[in-house]
């Protein structure tokens, strides 16, 4: 990818912050991470679309550092599961071996596993070598008859939000408009010509959570065409174009694929939210809205009431156990915000929120839920979390997995919220879901116990 594609990437109409000279992620320091490279950002974005082989094409260790690690499910195809690379070594990068073994690893891949498609994730070493992806991934397809797309975001291009971008945009410029979308489905519960098709971009189905969501749609006759890219197979991807509305869940990272889509097929967006119960009513409600169609508004309405009312009542022995809680939220990007109000909702109070990988719009939602002198923190070391734990009087800590150990070691009660996490909480049974894990959290016997003195003191 040449450098002014890059400038381009990450130059975003979008963004109400476009004027800021700011690339996507802040200079890394010696002995902290920088939050992963592009490649990282464009694989997994793309990783949970099923039907398709992921193949790295460069050396084994980017694959082996970097595989699966968003956890995404799978409602059919498991290949996505499959890790493919072309494994380069020394002597191939000596020997100018990289094309050939990139061309022998497609045509192996299809002949072994019969993908829907095949793309190729270009990495550092190839890209410094200069082999020409997109010439090798041409002369592949013509050989197998299977679409082979080359997406070259190598690592040291930039951010993994760049590498976000980039996956979207191949997805938008190379995909999307090259299939037409499957009939009406005859059992549905609309009938075609009441029923209508959007798409879902930046929903990944981490533990599940589109799932808790996709049987809202279809209650309202609303059929997703696709999720980019949670539980999606490459032909949902080909048919994007023909939605007639695309709602951009929480991740401002592929905001650039709902305004192309916008430009380029004139399809409406916006963007939403399903973590809590007000901000998923209020996104089904939007739907419904931008479509335009009065039925559906009202259909919308008493469905929003009927499972508003369930949820209350499922959650109502929760708010008595969780009123005035106190938590220390640490997690980045759209989280940062979107948990807060799903937290408030429960009547907790949020005592700080991390926003390492937050914009400038995930910011701003922060103020506006916790006000003008919420607590942000950029800084997450082990020591500034539990100093801020121990100065606001925290109950429970709720972060990434790699945290966990350092709330277990000050005995403070976490729940991992990132990607790694067991459990969707998105959606109405989501929202009682996360209720009841900061419950089984706060509520464990252990803290009791090794808050105690021990026996022989």
């Amino acid at each position: 990818m040449k450098g002014n594609e890059i400038a381009a990437l990450m130059d975003e109409p979008a963004c109400g912050h476009n004027s800021k000279a700011k690339s996507g992620c802040s200079a890394p320091k010696p002995g902290a991470t920088a939050g992963g490279c592009a490649f990282d950002g464009a694989q997994i974005t793309l990783l949970p679309i099923a039907d398709v082989a992921h193949l790295v094409h460069g050396p084994i260790g980017c694959t082996g550092s970097s595989w699966d690690n968003r956890g995404a499910r799978s409602s059919g195809p498991a290949l996505y599961r499959m890790g493919f690379t072309t494994d380069l070594n020394e002597q191939d990068v000596i020997m100018g071996r990289g094309e050939r073994r990139l061309y022998h690893a497609v045509k192996h891949i299809v002949e072994r596993y019969h993908p829907a498609a095949v793309f190729v994730y270009n990495t550092c070493v190839p890209a410094m070598e200069g082999d020409d992806i997109i010439a090798i991934c041409k002369a592949a397809e013509i050989k197998v008859g299977v679409p082979v797309i080359p997406v070259d975001a190598a690592g040291f291009y930039g951010s993994k939000n760049l590498g976000n971008r980039i996956a979207g945009e191949v997805m938008v410029d190379k995909v999307v408009g090259t299939a037409e979308p499957a009939p009406w489905p005859a059992d549905y519960s609309v009938p075609a010509e009441q029923g209508h098709d959007i798409s879902l971009i930046g929903e990944f189905n981490i533990a599940g959570e589109f799932w808790n969501v996709q049987p809202l749609f279809d209650e309202l006759g609303v059929r997703i065409l696709c999720t980019l890219s949670g539980d999606a197979r490459f032909h949902e991807v080909q048919t994007i174009h023909r939605a007639e509305l695309n709602m951009l869940v929480c991740s401002r990272a592929l905001i650039n694929v709902a305004r192309k889509l916008e430009t380029k097929y004139g399809t409406p967006w916006f963007e939403g939210s399903f973590y809590g119960v007000s901000d998923t009513s209020k996104s089904l409600l939007t739907v419904a809205e931008m479509l335009g169609d009065p039925d559906l508004i009202t259909r919308t309405k008493a469905l929003i009431a009927r499972k508003e009312a369930e949820t209350e009542a499922q959650l109502a022995p929760f708010r008595a156990r969780l009123k005035g809680k106190r938590v220390l939220l640490y997690t980045g990007g759209v989280k940062s915000w979107s948990v807060v109000a799903a937290l408030q909702d429960l009547g907790m109070e949020v005592v700080a929120s991390g926003t390492r990988k937050s914009t400038e719009e995930d910011k701003a939602r922060i103020r506006e839920l916790m006000g003008d002198n919420a607590l942000m923190l950029e800084d997450g070391n082990a020591r500034n979390l539990l100093d801020v734990a121990y100065q606001y009087r925290a109950d429970l800590m709720i972060a990434g997995g790699r945290n966990m150990f350092t709330a277990y070691k000050a005995r403070l009660p976490f729940l991992d919220i990132n990607q790694e996490r067991e459990h969707a909480y998105a959606g109405y049974d989501g929202m009682v879901e996360l209720a009841r894990q900061i419950c089984r959290s706060l509520e464990s016997p252990i803290w009791t116990q090794v808050k105690q003195r021990a026996p022989w003191q």
